[in-house]
């Protein structure tokens, strides 16, 4: 019996709803029931589609000036949020439906490089900018300021100096598929 419905919520390519999809494609108690893009064009929507999950999108008034959002997510009986590059900020109302229940992943080990502006590839410059010898992954939850929820999780890799921001990404893509899924599955079974 299905215990939690996710909704992923993705603005780019969704590599990492793809692992997401993949792992609880069959889960018994977890599945996989929406993904949410404010994208028309995003990846994601087409890896949804492969997997047979509903899409929405959601543009900036429907996300920030109406509940439209929470009327979505109440229609799928959604209990848990996972954010996969979703490249707006979650809505304080959304933050107050679901609390504890909200996580996202970030290229990097926070406290370092997050906030505003700091995502995809401009994370990893900033690394390798700061000559940074380490850098990985949060997980971490959601609250109304980005990148600032308590941490679930982290996972790192070393940085060489030879490193270009490219490998710097690659490495750290390697880490988001390897964790993500099993953080969200040990999460809401009790093993985190």
């Amino acid at each position: 019996m299905v215990k939690y419905n996710l909704a992923i919520f993705a603005s780019g390519a969704g590599s990492n709803a793809e692992q997401v999809l993949k792992f609880f494609r069959s889960h018994p108690a977890i599945k996989v029931a929406l993904v949410v893009s404010n994208r028309s064009n995003a990846g994601v929507l087409d890896i949804a589609k492969a997997y047979g999950v509903p899409t929405v999108i959601v543009g900036k008034s429907e996300l920030y000036e109406s509940n439209h959002i929470v009327e979505i997510l109440r229609n799928f009986e959604i209990n848990f949020i996972v954010l996969a590059g979703f490249l707006l900020k979650v809505p304080a109302v959304l933050v107050e439906l679901f609390p504890d229940k909200i996580i996202n992943i970030h290229p990097a080990l926070l406290p370092k490089f997050g906030g505003k502006g700091m995502y995809g590839i401009h994370v990893h410059q900033a690394v390798k900018d700061g000559n940074e010898t380490e850098t990985g992954i949060t997980i971490h939850y959601v609250n109304e300021h980005y990148d600032e929820g308590n941490i679930i999780f982290q996972a790192s890799c070393a940085i060489l100096p030879t490193d270009e921001v490219d490998t710097i990404r690659q490495k750290v893509q390697k880490l988001e598929h390897e964790h993500f899924p099993i953080v969200i599955e040990k999460l809401l079974t009790g093993g985190v």
